[in-house]
């Protein structure tokens, strides 16, 4: 019982032995962001006396839909809440490590308006079990709670608060993590698709600087909403709302549902599709310049990184029988989503279907702004970058390497994905999976993802190595393996 009782700063901790791990979950890293909190900065959690449980699950931030129906959360988390400031950890049995071990610390996607840090993929344990790192999984706010864009409104609000959880996240793992065996000097960041592009501004912001050492963006890099826009949003959502700027204050006490009801109305009225209305903002308070021109100037130097994109990201959301957007929409969407000034030209050299409509995003949003970023990073520090192309024959839902495939693989969590669907996967899937962990488990150890089984070089110009995995041969590098998609981009 021992090694499951762990002292903090706030209090005792007991977790509990589950999977070839010791895991502790809905652990509280900041005060609820309730009341007057709402939209303010998060503030360092409260003590505790006596010994706090930490086998379940925090509550997952407010977003829209049934969570547990959509994303197959764990049947013990408990329902979205506006008190959803937890993380969990996973740490490898007591007596296998040497000493400190470095930290992975997962950010979860959603497009900056669903998710948590609980979802069944990423159960970190198999990253764990083998003695090797730390993990760390976090909620964070989202929606209209995490990403309006507030300060304009006066004292009490910021702007990008999901962003500062993640940062008081990331400093409260810094401070605390060495009590679970791991080393707050050796922490690398890693996240999916919003979760990447969270990272993209914390590689930006001067309130993350120095939290941690290497960051994995899959499938995601830099995203902001233009100020002038973002101020758009916070007046539709006051319109509907009732509200005027000087009312500002009643946004803290109005119920949690009402807001919700509202950031769901205002985006049915303009429209749905893929632009997001939630997501970070430039703000001179928290996030002082767009992501990729920070990092092109040099803001994240001394971080490695490691990023990449799978082959099919945009069949993930435009399915093959689903009606293309009319081809102005589509170009309005395309220029909203990536700050092309002129994206007609680009986004007419595709044919007007949904597959034509699923490559643009698969290009145009995923794969140009992995590669800019790349670029960007690879001037500083060195960079490494993969493509994930693994299909399977085995389900239709598995035919094309859409959005959000790799995750299960670098997690190690494949009997997940083969639970829900129904399915058996081969061996080649089961290796596939051990190599991607492995070298993602030496970036977060060595600082490249190099490993005995697999050489791996930096991506670097004007070569732009890239790792494939999943093709028709084992994972292999390749020599600038979109050079035809650059050209059509522009890059």
């Amino acid at each position: 019982m021992d090694d499951l009782r762990i002292e903090t700063s706030s209090g005792w901790l007991e977790g509990q032995a589950e999977n070839g791990a010791r895991t502790w979950r809905g652990i509280p890293y900041a005060k609820p962001p309730t009341g007057e909190r709402r939209f303010a900065a998060p503030e360092a959690p409260e003590p505790w006396t006596g010994v706090r449980p930490a086998k379940a699950f925090g509550a997952p931030a407010l977003q829209p839909g049934d969570p547990a129906e959509k994303y197959a959360l764990s049947v013990d988390t408990p329902p979205p809440s506006e008190d959803c400031l937890y993380l969990n950890i996973w740490a490898p049995p007591s007596g296998i490590a040497k000493g400190p071990l470095p930290v992975m610390v997962w950010i979860h996607g959603g497009a900056f308006v669903t998710g948590s840090g609980g979802h069944p993929a990423y159960d970190a344990a198999s990253l764990a079990a083998n003695g090797e790192v730390v993990a760390v999984s976090i909620n964070y706010r989202l929606g209209p709670f995490g990403f309006l864009h507030m300060a304009p409104l006066g004292e009490g609000f910021v702007s990008n608060a999901g962003l500062l959880d993640q940062i008081a996240a990331l400093t409260w793992i810094k401070s605390e993590i060495a009590a679970f065996g791991g080393d707050p000097e050796e922490i690398t960041v890693f996240g999916e698709s919003a979760g990447a592009m969270s990272i993209a501004s914390l590689l930006a912001m001067p309130g993350a600087k120095g939290l941690f050492r290497r960051a994995v963006l899959q499938s995601g890099a830099a995203q902001t909403l233009p100020a002038e826009q973002a101020e758009q949003v916070v007046s539709g959502m006051l319109l509907l709302l009732g509200l005027e700027r000087t009312d500002a204050e009643a946004l803290k006490t109005l119920p949690a549902a009402d807001i919700m009801k509202a950031a769901e109305e205002l985006v049915r009225a303009l429209g749905g599709g893929p632009a997001m209305l939630f997501q970070p903002v430039v703000d001179a308070d928290t996030l002082p310049a767009e992501p990729l021109e920070a990092v092109r100037a040099g803001a994240a130097k001394d971080v490695r990184l490691l990023i990449g994109t799978n082959r099919h990201e945009g069949e993930y959301f435009i399915r093959p029988d689903m009606p293309p957007v009319p081809i102005e929409g589509a170009i309005r969407g395309v220029e909203l989503m990536t700050g092309i000034a002129d994206a007609g030209p680009l986004v007419r050299a595709y044919p007007h279907t949904a597959q034509g409509q699923a490559d643009i995003m698969t290009d145009l949003f995923f794969l140009r702004s992995a590669l800019q970023f790349a670029h960007a990073q690879s001037l500083h520090a060195p960079v490494w970058m993969y493509r994930f192309d693994w299909t399977s024959a085995v389900h239709p839902t598995l035919v094309r390497a859409v959005h959000t495939r790799e995750i299960v693989f670098v997690f190690g969590n494949l009997p997940q994905l083969e639970r829900q669907l129904g399915v058996t996967l081969g061996p080649d899937a089961h290796r596939l999976a051990g190599e991607m962990q492995s070298a993602w488990l030496a970036f977060a150890k060595r600082g490249t993802p190099d490993t005995p089984a697999l050489a791996w070089p930096p991506f670097g110009e004007p070569e732009r190595l890239t790792m494939i995995f999943g093709g028709a041969d084992a994972p292999q590098v390749v020599s600038d393996p979109n050079v035809g998609k650059r050209a059509k981009l522009g890059l």
